[in-house]
């Protein structure tokens, strides 16, 4: 997603295994991650939820079991469906960087790779997230790139993040997520979002279609759930890059994804405005 990176440079290690493989072109300057990045003192339980919703100790309706749920063994890092790409049409707006595209071809609806970052919580303390806001240490690596037009957003109002949105500030321990273009939230009720601006997965380098695919997006940001653990039962929730479904008229849309083409999506003109009245 990103547009004017920086040239990636001899990779290193990192992330959350520090024997996990780096994609090819993954920059020396980000923390690679093959894992949801949670720093304490928040937790993993935020982000659990009830895998039976008809349990009698759960006697509320439950919404999240109509979202897609993640086999772990969809979950493979580096991503063998992605692979990160040097943009060398002077045409792209993104010309000299970096895009994400298909290493096959993808069916419509199919789920690509989660996005991952590092969990953090709003500036504001709620009286949900009072536990969320104290000094939360951030990735070990610092981001070297502040260009306004790397970009992280989503059509989806559940997804986009706005630096004009209070409820989506960040607190003091770490500024520099108010004014991330990596930030997507995860739980607006919780004020959680995740940010990819110092640490991600291969999921950071989709870019915008504008300017590079005139019939649209082709895959859009959802939320999902991961299995989590040995067994079944314990559901976390994630956001998940999906192809686009093919739609009720179908079309160009049914056709999926075709192997080597870009995967783009929409920031949403909410971000653009920001970025504009910034």
């Amino acid at each position: 997603m990103p547009r004017h990176q920086p040239p990636p440079q001899l990779p290193r290690s990192g992330g959350t295994s520090a024997s996990a493989q780096l994609p090819k072109n993954w920059p020396r300057e980000i923390t690679y991650l093959t894992t949801l990045h949670v720093p304490p003192p928040l937790s993993s339980s935020l982000l659990q939820v009830p895998s039976n919703s008809n349990s009698n100790s759960n006697p509320k309706p439950n919404p999240v079991p109509s979202l897609p749920i993640i086999k772990p063994n969809a979950v493979v890092s580096p991503n063998h469906l992605v692979r990160i790409t040097p943009i060398t049409s002077p045409a792209h707006p993104a010309h000299g960087q970096y895009g994400l595209c298909a290493t096959r071809a993808l069916a419509p609806s199919s789920f690509i790779i989660l996005y991952l970052g590092t969990l953090h919580g709003p500036a504001t303390p709620s009286s949900r997230t009072q536990s969320s806001v104290s000094s939360l240490p951030s990735c070990s690596t610092p981001s070297t790139t502040s260009d306004p037009t790397h970009a992280t957003s989503t059509s989806d109002p559940t997804h986009a993040t706005s630096t004009s949105d209070p409820t989506h500030a960040t607190s003091n321990y770490d500024p520099t997520h108010a004014t991330s273009n990596y930030d997507l939230s995860l739980d607006r009720d919780l004020g959680l979002a995740i940010d990819a601006s110092r640490c991600g997965n291969e999921a950071r380098f989709i870019n915008d279609y504008r300017g590079i695919r005139a019939a649209g997006p082709n895959a859009e940001f959802r939320d999902c759930l991961v299995q989590v653990g040995p067994g079944p039962g314990r559901l976390e929730k994630r956001i998940g890059v999906f192809v686009l479904s093919p739609g009720k008229a179908g079309g160009p849309r049914a056709k999926g994804i075709a192997k080597g083409e870009e995967i783009v999506v929409s920031y949403g003109k909410g971000f653009w405005n920001a970025r504009r009245e910034g």
